[in-house]
This record gives structure tokens, sequence and C-alpha cells, in this order.
């Protein structure tokens, strides 16, 4: 009975942000305790049992009446209580306004996904609690996920081997998201949409183009756009205020650290092939605009006036420069709006560059190789 109740805490205890757990190579183990859990189930139970007559021979027969109750205990609380997908349910119907019907705030922050011509936004205050939804835009599939204790967005199509595949929430691994397939219940992470553990092990999901606005500029980007709306039967959990995307949370795994280069603080980082490029947000806040190179490529880092929306695009050319005038970016004669069109023939845009917001202990786990720029 003790050795059933150390294996259910254990099992919760890798994949959990719990004291320690994140902070070692855990992954391989916390995959087989999962993946082989009936099995340890059914030898603890033929072992109770083989010993259960005995047991209640003796005379002090409350020693493993307690010790049975209190295993109990601890098998319901780690499975029905303590797992990833009890505490964060998903939204039980999603649906979508236009800006005139809404009720989530204008200065709110989204992750936005634009396809077709259709424009979707997903407040980041509703992400948080649900770490993942999954949607459709334009016909494609799609999961918008976020990890609070990352501080990041990935959007991706939930596309395995080729067929359309559903995931839960299944834990947590380096203080990252991860997610369970429906049907070969392989890990995937969430910053890299990668398989880390299980058949699929090394294939990666699909990325959507996305991007972290405020409410306000993506509805002035996109006027026809809809937005994400909160799910009645979660109200109670979201972060109503806005905390966690004000930066003013103070939960030890979701607080920011004020000054730069921190494990808390903010960086954005910029992916471009096989190199990464971190830029501390401090920086950007006071520059709005960096004109940079990242694995060759020439890229343009912006910051609107609202210090929430940010956008990455390649410069046209090496020579090249961008400058920042009342969130209208201006090159080679050009004006530029932040979706990144020419304002004078809107058919022409700008190629985004992945980037996102992040803390800096996450983007430098999963980009070890990454630059700084300072």
């Amino acid at each position: 009975m003790i050795l059933l109740a150390v294996f259910e805490i254990l099992k919760v205890y890798f994949i959990m942000p719990m004291p320690g757990s994140q902070d070692i190579q855990s992954l391989d183990i916390a995959y087989f305790l999962h993946s082989y859990r009936w099995w340890f189930r059914v030898a603890f139970g033929l072992m109770i049992m083989a010993g259960f007559r005995d047991a209640f021979r003796g005379k002090r027969l409350w020693v493993p009446a307690a010790v049975g109750a209190l295993a109990m205990v601890v098998v319901y609380y780690f499975n029905f209580k303590m797992t990833a997908d009890s505490i964060f349910s998903q939204p039980e119907k999603v649906t979508f306004k236009p800006q005139n019907e809404s009720q989530v705030n204008d200065s709110s922050l989204v992750i936005a996904v634009e396809y077709k011509g259709i424009a979707k936004a997903y407040p980041i205050r509703y992400l948080t609690y649900h770490h993942q939804v999954q949607d459709t835009i334009g016909g494609k599939n799609i999961i918008v996920t976020y990890c609070s204790v990352c501080r990041t967005g990935r959007v991706f199509e939930p596309v395995v081997n080729g067929q359309h595949e559903k995931f839960r929430l299944v834990g947590m691994d380096h203080f990252n998201a991860m997610f369970e397939d429906a049907t070969t219940k392989s890990w995937w992470r969430q910053a890299t949409g990668e398989a880390v553990a299980g058949s699929l092990k090394g294939q990666s999901l699909p990325e959507v183009e996305s991007f972290q606005t405020n409410l306000r500029k993506f509805f002035e980007l996109y006027p026809r756009a809809v937005v994400m709306q909160l799910d009645a039967a979660s109200r109670t959990k979201y972060d109503s205020m806005g905390r966690f995307e004000k930066g003013k949370s103070k939960g030890k795994l979701t607080r920011t650290d004020s000054l730069s280069w921190k494990d808390k603080s903010w960086v954005v980082g910029i992916q471009a092939g096989n190199t990464s490029k971190a830029y501390d947000w401090i920086q950007l806040t006071e520059k709005h605009i960096i004109n940079d190179n990242v694995g060759g490529k020439p890229v343009v880092l912006a910051l609107s006036g609202d210090a929430q929306t940010f956008v990455v695009f390649e410069r046209p050319s090496q020579t090249e420069e961008f400058t920042l005038r009342q969130d209208t970016l201006f090159a080679g004669g050009k004006p530029y709006d932040l979706s990144g069109r020419v304002l004078s023939t809107p058919d022409q845009r700008l190629a985004r560059v992945k980037a996102y917001q992040e803390f800096w202990h996450s983007w430098r786990t999963f980009h070890p190789d990454t630059e700084k720029f300072e």
C-alpha cells in the first residue's frame, strides 16, 4: 500500500511544477511511469491481496486500516485533483464576436492568427487557464497554445501522421507545458511543437503563423476580425484583471523580473532558420525599433506605441533600414502598417519572421545556442 501511494505521487511529481521536479532530467522516467502505470498498479494490487489476510490477523488492526485509507486518499488526490487536465480544463464552447459586440477589454493582450483573409484573436487571459484552444480558421484546424510559466504562445496544426489529432494537457517539463496526443500517446512540447517522448519522438507539428498584439491594435489592423469570448463555465478561473499579461503576477512561476536578462525577464525571441536571437524587452521599450540580422537574414523588430504590440519582419535588403513613426514603418520611401502591408498598395506586404515574447529562462532552455542582442 505504501509502494502504491509512492508510485502515484512520483507519477505526478515528475510532470508537474513541484519543488525540484522541473530542474532535473526526468522526462524519460516520467513517461515510463505514465506509460506503464497499470502494470505498476496491478503488481501492487496483487501484493496487497497476497498480504491482506496476514495484515489483519494481528491485534493492531488499525495500522493496516490507516495505511490503506491513506493510500486510497493519495490515489484519488493524485489522479483526480493534481493532474494537469483536471486543474486546467478546456472551454466547453469556443465563441467569437466582432469588436462592437465583444466583452473583452481592448487593452487585452491576444495571440492573433490571420489566414486566407480571416483574422482571429485569442485573449491571453483565457489561454493562460486553458493552455490550449482547438479551433478552425479558413477551413484549417489549429491549436492555439500558451504556457504562462514560459510566458509564450504558439499556434500549430494538430496534424499527426497526416491525420487531424486531439490533444490533452498532460503536464510540464522544464517549466514548459506538454500535450499528449489521443492516438499514439506521445508527448509534445508547447514551446517547440516537437514530440519529446513516445513513438513519435522527434516529429514536429506544423506551426501556423501568429503574432502577439494589443486587442485595440488588432482591430485597427483587421476591422472585420473577431475575438474569442470567455467560456462561462471557466469564468471564475480566468485572470479577469489581467495581472499576468501586465507583468503584475506575484506567483513564483509567473512573476516578472524588473531587470534585464534575469530568469523571469521578458525577451523577444526570433527564429530564422537554424539561428535564434533574443532581444531584451526593456531595451525594446526604449528603442521601439531595431534593425538587425539573424542568421544572415535582415530583420526589423518594432514595438507599437501601446508598448504591447510587437512585430518582426524581414527587411527587403541588408542596406534598407526601417524607421517607426506613429506606429507606421517607413523604408525605401514606402509606408507599412504593423501587419506588414504597404499602405499605398495593400496587396504587397513584408514577410513575417517567427518571433515570440517569452521569459528568458524559457527561451535559453529551448534555444541553448541563442545569441543575445546587447
